[in-house]
């Protein structure tokens, strides 16, 4: 788990959701079967939670450094599980009322359980994340077609007051 850990936060989104592409290229599939990556992930990950592997790891020392995350998808979820981890305070803010992004709103139920998704939340606000749920940065663009649940707004200069960096 270490080492799958060490390059992909959540092997538990993408050993259930990546169409592996890199299988069918694998050159090992010339004369013998490809690695299995997409199975070998998704087998580590759900062995290490059942286990107890999987654990919160807040920062031992602190920056000062405030940082803000636009959208809770895979991406923004992971740019602030890393700033967290190196001692940043981290917000991420998300216009809809739960996180997750496109991993919540945009894989049914049946593909992917996002259990997966609440649970990672869990361990992140136990690192120091603070997730700021129907809250838009900006505005939506008129006609926009985009799920809103937003009942706040923040503006990019507001951000850019309050935190160091915006992302």
């Amino acid at each position: 788990i270490e080492v799958l850990h060490s390059t992909n936060n959540f092997p538990d989104f993408t050993g259930r959701v990546c169409p592996a592409p890199c299988e069918a290229a694998c050159v090992l599939n010339i004369n013998n079967d490809a690695v299995g990556i997409k199975s070998i992930e998704h087998s580590i990950i759900d062995r290490a939670w059942a286990e107890g592997w999987v654990k919160p790891q807040p920062a031992k020392v602190k920056t000062g450094k405030k940082v803000a995350i636009v959208g809770s998808g895979p991406a923004g979820m992971a740019a602030a599980q890393q700033l967290a981890r190196v001692g940043h305070d981290v917000t991420v803010f998300e216009k809809n009322d739960t996180i997750g992004g496109l991993l919540r709103f945009g894989i049914p139920d049946f593909k992917f359980d996002k259990s997966h998704i609440d649970r990672r939340v869990k361990q992140m606000e136990a690192e120091g994340v603070v997730f700021k749920t129907n809250t838009i940065v900006g505005e939506m663009p008129k006609g926009s077609k985009v799920t809103n649940w937003a009942k706040d707004t923040v503006t990019p200069e507001q951000l850019n007051k309050d935190f160091d960096a915006v992302i």
